[in-house]
């Protein structure tokens, strides 16, 4: 179990430059399994579930070519569909929730699809119903094996028909679009995702041939064409890292600039952090985040009331970040409400924040009051465990904020979702030691 060590309550400077979008990655990989044709695919984070997506791939045959550590090449052409059944497929595929998303190319290219109960974040129940309930609508037969826990779809000819998804999930919505494709007839998905990395999977998907409108939107309008062809795809750069750095310079006070952010694709990740008192400045695709000398205060709403903060499908705000804005919070002057609708389990590192010092009140699962500090009190270091990707983000956030040299476990957590972060840490002045 790997380590780090930081020693805290540094002010930071300079430079940092978001990794490619995980959440994007993982759907675009799972794309190159609908064509045999070359797919290469630049800006991939080099990070622990996409290094286990790309592991998945080639153990299916997948002939992959990796230019550099960021980008690959991906050809389909000679696919091993007996690896579905092997334990090593189980063990490889029941650790990465991600790999949910090959069903839907794999159904749709072979008339079969199969996956274990994934695995990924402890957070609470996140259904698979959505995924196999619009295969089922495209005509697939669906099985389950409860003894191993083992999904499967078959059909000989995936028919396309109108659907309303029963809730707008952003895998779900991807495997979904990646069967419909090569569909015979329109599918038409209502409530359908609409994240950016929803928008660039399906934009990849026009390049190489399919033929979908409504793109941005949660009503999608697909008409099935008979084979797919090659393309080059640029992944996004990850706005929940963005967000992950807004936070970083305000708990640290510390003056930052994140490179090449993609503004039209943030949402309201700006306007919320904003929201918390902060100041952000776009300088052409920049954002510049000043030191925030005074600390930074919580707005309240037009009639004086908390401010509530809460997740939703987007356009609305981003679960993934909720848990970085809990921890920017404990040093803002003024409380706030933190809501988490979608998962039950994700506010429970909280007691790691409050053994640091933090005022935070656990109302229930789903909510969380926080007392800010106005930095009239520092966090104080501790040791402590990183339950998943995006607290153990918001742990390390605090660490570096905290006087004082804490310690946190079970980091491959959050190497699963930020490439290499010690190293970019280390670039703009953290004191942080990575321990095997």
């Amino acid at each position: 179990m790997g380590t780090f060590r930081i020693t805290g309550g540094k002010k930071l400077s300079g430079i940092i430059k978001p990794q490619g979008a995980k959440n994007e990655a993982l759907q675009v990989l799972c794309s190159v399994l609908l064509t045999d044709d070359v797919v290469r695919i630049n800006n991939i984070p080099d990070i622990l579930d996409v290094q286990k997506l790309i592991i998945i791939l080639k153990e299916l045959g997948v002939k992959v070519k990796r230019h550099d550590s960021n980008s690959y090449s991906f050809k389909a052409d000679e696919i091993n569909l007996k690896y579905l059944h092997t334990n090593k497929f189980k063990d490889n595929s029941g650790s990465l929730r991600g790999s949910i998303m090959i069903v839907g190319p794999l159904l749709a290219r072979y008339g079969k699809g199969y996956i274990p109960k994934p695995g990924g974040d402890k957070i609470g129940r996140r259904r698979l119903d959505t995924h196999f309930q619009g295969f089922i609508k495209l005509g697939a037969k669906f099985r389950y094996n409860e003894e191993e826990s083992f999904y499967g779809v078959e059909s000989d000819k995936l028919i396309g028909t109108s659907m309303l998804l029963d809730e707008a999930s952003v895998t779900g919505t991807a495997n979904i679009v990646m069967a419909a494709v090569l569909a015979k007839g329109k599918t038409t998905i209502y409530n359908a995702a609409c994240e950016p990395y929803i928008q660039q999977l399906c934009y990849m998907l026009v390049r190489m041939g399919a033929n979908i409108s409504g793109i941005g939107s949660n009503l999608l309008t697909i008409e099935g064409v008979k084979t797919l062809t090659g393309t080059n795809h640029d992944v996004l750069p990850d706005m929940i890292e963005i967000g992950s750095w807004i936070a970083l310079a305000a708990m640290t006070r510390s003056e930052l600039t994140i490179k090449n952010v993609r503004w039209e694709y943030l949402g309201q990740i700006p306007d919320v952090f904003r929201k918390l008192g902060l100041s952000i400045y776009k300088k052409n695709d920049d954002m510049f985040i000043p030191e925030h000398k005074n600390g930074y205060e919580i707005q309240n709403y037009i009639d004086g009331s908390v401010m509530t903060i809460s997740d939703a499908p987007w356009p609305g705000f981003t679960p993934d970040l909720l848990s970085v804005i809990l921890v920017t919070a404990t040093q803002a002057k003024g409380s706030i409400l933190i809501h988490q609708k979608m998962f039950e389990s994700r506010l429970f590192f909280v007691d790691k924040l409050i053994d640091m010092g933090a005022k935070i009140i656990l109302c229930d699962p789903h909510r969380a009051n926080v007392i800010g500090h106005d930095f009239k009190s520092e966090l104080k270091a501790t040791t402590m465990t990183s339950p998943d990707i995006r607290a153990g983000i918001s742990l390390l956030i605090a660490a570096l904020s905290a006087s004082g040299t804490s310690t946190i476990y079970n980091i491959e957590q959050i190497d699963r979702g930020y490439e290499k972060v010690d190293e970019r840490l280390k670039n703009i002045g953290a004191n942080i030691e990575r321990v095997d």
